[in-house]
């Protein structure tokens, strides 16, 4: 009887660490186990998205504000279409906004960097479905280098 309830005891515990060592490995990956409510969706077109991926963040300045739901290839120039889902308490984003691939520190994990753009009378709102135009691409560390190596100064 007192080894059967030792047996128990060890096997709860085992459950215990192993659902905190979930819950640890979701914080870790920014991901969490609630969803987030009402979501509106846009689009953007770039030429290089780097080594971005589905569920990385965007964020304005810092602040998460959605989630990059899925990447495809736009099948007419063959180039990469970023499907954001942006929480609908941030809305209100004018169409002069900007989208940018950004890195986490040097050679960190990639997300979207979302700026506002200025709003004045007869500029729109993005909407849902609506493409952002502005977009800037992933800046690639070995094209970096490679223009670094070979820059001709001309000397």
């Amino acid at each position: 009887m007192n080894k059967a309830k030792a047996e128990l005891l060890v096997g709860f515990f085992v459950l215990l660490t192993v659902a905190a060592l979930m819950l640890l490995a979701l914080r870790v990956a920014n991901q969490n186990l609630s969803t987030e409510g009402e979501t509106y969706t846009l689009y953007a077109k770039f030429d290089n998205i780097g080594s971005l991926r589905a569920r990385s963040a965007v964020k304005v300045g810092g602040v998460t504000v959605g989630r990059v739901l899925s990447i495809s290839l736009d099948e007419e120039d063959f180039s990469p279409v970023v499907k954001l889902s942006i929480s609908s308490e941030h809305s209100g984003f004018p169409e002069t906004s900007s989208v940018s691939v950004l890195t986490a520190g040097l050679l960190g994990e990639q997300y979207l960097g979302l700026q506002p753009g200025f709003s004045i009378d007869g500029i729109d709102n993005l909407g849902d479905g609506d493409y952002i135009q502005d977009t800037k691409s992933a800046l690639v560390l070995e094209d970096l280098i490679g223009q670094f190596l070979f820059n001709d100064k001309g000397e």
